[in-house]
């Protein structure tokens, strides 16, 4: 006599599997678009202290040694910073604003590096270019 099979062991179906993946299509339709926002932010939030750093650094240079810097990698080799941070790029494309008759403290002898900005024509999630931010 053959056996019968019963029907709670029969597994699942194809239309139930495909229910399923596409519940999980959505869900993952749904989430990326959010996490790849928050990695967004997340990199602009460090462009952002790594601007405010160079910036206070430079002010702090120049109010130390009564003369501003007169590249980045002055401020690297008088330990003011440990290495120069990266731009929102990814890599080192700080543009800096130089000017030698700009004098930002009262007893500064020689001008220099007063700021630094983006080198970056990408735009952020506020709408401003990087490079004027």
């Amino acid at each position: 006599m053959g056996r019968r099979i019963q029907s709670s062991c029969r597994g699942f179906t194809l239309i139930e599997m495909m229910v399923v993946l596409a519940i999980i299509v959505i869900m993952l339709g749904m989430a990326l678009p959010i996490y790849s926002a928050s990695i967004r932010r997340a990199k602009e939030e460090n462009f952002r202290k790594n601007l405010e750093t160079l910036n206070r650094v430079i002010a702090q240079y120049t109010m130390d040694k009564q003369k501003a810097p007169k590249s980045l990698q002055d401020l690297q080799s008088a330990k003011y910073i440990a290495k120069i941070p990266d731009d929102i790029t990814g890599c080192n494309t700080w543009e800096v604003d130089e000017d030698d008759s700009t004098i930002m403290m009262l007893y500064q002898t020689e001008g220099g590096i007063y700021a630094v900005h983006s080198g970056s024509s990408r735009t952020g999630s506020n709408g401003k270019p990087y490079s004027e931010w």
